[in-house]
């Protein structure tokens, strides 16, 4: 094992020496999309920030009469996304309310639950029910009730027939209540948000939790391009888990990469690649500073990844997805090897490494972990084997990469692309490369459409399997078809998120 006796950096001051620095361009989409609680602040400011705290906190502890207002304010709290800062009183306020009401017990299921909703549910589920004990038809017109109801009813467990009447109950009713059109804003667009994506199942601000584009300046910070893409695999809204799992993990492979693209000395990132290869905590005080700060919260995401796929029964999925971020890692290493030695490898060489650093087989096989009951172990042996459908889209996307990236990359000594390779194994132009590799991009092209129709493959495995690599590749072409669309946040990715994202869609009066 290397010496990991190597020139470490602190938060704050990591030192530039005779790294492959990018100077990527910083995130450009600010707070639209997850509004951070963190922000310069003044004395003054920060002052009344902590006399608020600690009103919130005297609200929480304050006795009252009535339970309700206690759990709404909680409730609040949490929806708000701080309660972080209040963690202690509201875990001894929820411990006073069940000493007082036994049938309170669900409250400290989840952290994000509505309490509203809860009190509802445990004390009032019997008053839902006619005599022939099926829910009451009356309970419809109240659209507010039937929404609390339908949140509280996903924290079922297996064997409560109740909540899971209630589920389906307040699912139809809901799903009616908004197609006719009888709720009125901004219940109609609670209702709606809820239907898409309940509470229980919401995401956290997780990325700016870990706030690294100030821990690691050098790399690229682009969550919200990569969900963007992702959402292009698989955007219908039974595939919400799915997509939280391979965001979080593509953006975190998309940091590793620019690690071994844009900062590591040769050295260090052996000692990364063996930590990576090992998946063990014992491996992060062996690793310089900032590399630390990628390696633990790595190994966090998929120990909660893990956490989750065990509830299902299905944990063997994420060691799938583990061993491609590994290969990942062995094939980003074999590329820093010929930047460190200079070396232009044979397209054939370069290839073999290529169509695994352009990240398809790492994302195929870990879109299919949250996938529910489509993927089997047979579908994840598959496509963990490196199936030529896989490779073909994999061949497309780096090409498309290759083209559009090469002349950034270049400029600042990255190793070589395809490009090098071809021009100095054929002995010809930059120009005359780069037609040659765009005629096979569209042979790569046509190879998915053959993998996708008429291969015995697509006789076998289910076609939402083998979509999700054709999409991930159509995603390609949207975001490297006018240049490095990813590396370089241009007109085209810009517009194209905001017109999925941001911008409502203009409907005239008549409905044309």
């Amino acid at each position: 094992m290397p010496s990991s006796k190597l020139p470490c950096s602190t938060h704050g001051s990591i030192s530039t020496h005779n790294r492959p620095l990018a100077n990527y361009t910083p995130d450009i989409w600010g707070d639209i999309f997850l509004h951070p609680s963190k922000m310069n602040v003044d004395g003054e400011t920060q002052l009344q920030h902590e006399e608020l705290k600690e009103e919130v906190r005297r609200m929480i502890r304050v006795d009252v009469d009535e339970l309700l207002p206690k759990l709404r304010l909680i409730d609040t709290i949490k929806r708000l996304g701080v309660s972080y800062h209040f963690e202690r009183e509201i875990e001894e306020a929820l411990h006073c309310v069940m000493s007082i009401n036994t049938n309170m017990t669900k409250l400290s299921r989840l952290p994000h639950f509505d309490s509203d909703c809860l009190e509802r549910v445990d004390l009032m589920l019997p008053v839902f029910k006619d005599d022939e004990g099926r829910f009451s038809k009356s309970l419809t017109s109240d659209v507010k009730g039937l929404l609390e109801l339908y949140e509280a009813s996903h924290l079922l467990v297996h064997g409560e027939h109740i909540l899971e009447e209630a589920l389906a109950f307040t699912t139809t009713h809901l799903e009616l209540a908004k197609a006719t059109g009888i709720v009125e804003y901004p219940l109609s667009a609670l209702v709606f948000n809820a239907l898409y994506q309940p509470l229980r199942k919401a995401l956290p601000r997780w990325w700016k939790d870990l706030d690294f584009a100030s821990k690691l300046p050098f790399a690229r910070d682009r969550l919200v391009e990569l969900y963007f893409w992702k959402l292009g695999m698989y955007f219908e809204p039974k595939y919400s888990f799915a997509r939280e799992i391979l965001t979080k993990v593509i953006a975190m492979a998309s940091i590793m990469d620019d690690i071994y693209d844009s900062y590591g000395t040769f050295e260090e990132l052996q000692l990364f690649t063996d930590a990576i290869q090992r998946w063990n905590d014992d491996c992060v005080n062996q690793l310089p500073d900032y590399m630390k700060q990628f390696y633990k919260p790595l190994l966090d995401l998929y120990k909660e990844i893990e956490e989750a796929m065990t509830k299902q029964g299905q944990s063997y999925r994420v060691r799938h997805s583990i061993n491609t971020f590994k290969h990942l890692s062995d094939s980003y290493l074999a590329e820093a090897k010929w930047c460190h030695e200079n070396y232009v490898p044979t397209m054939e060489e370069y290839m073999r490494v290529a169509t695994i650093t352009a990240g398809i087989i790492a994302v195929s096989v870990t879109s299919l972990v949250g996938m529910g009951d489509v993927p089997t172990p047979e579908i994840f042996n598959w496509a963990s084997n490196n199936p030529k459908i896989f490779v073909d889209c994999a061949i497309h996307v780096r090409l498309l990469d290759d083209i559009a990236s090469h002349k950034f990359e270049q400029e600042r000594g990255h190793c070589a692309s395809a490009v090098e390779c071809y021009m100095r194994e054929h002995g010809v132009s930059e120009v005359e490369a780069r037609s040659e590799l765009k005629k096979q991009v569209e042979d790569a092209w046509k190879d998915i459409n053959y993998g996708m129709i008429f291969s015995e493959t697509s006789k076998v495995v289910p076609m939402s399997v083998l979509t999700l690599a054709l999409n991930f590749s159509k995603g390609c072409e949207f975001i490297y078809k006018a240049g490095d669309g990813y590396t370089h946040v241009g007109k085209t990715t810009k517009e194209g998120i905001a017109l999925l994202l941001i911008d409502p869609i203009s409907i005239s009066a008549s409905g044309n």
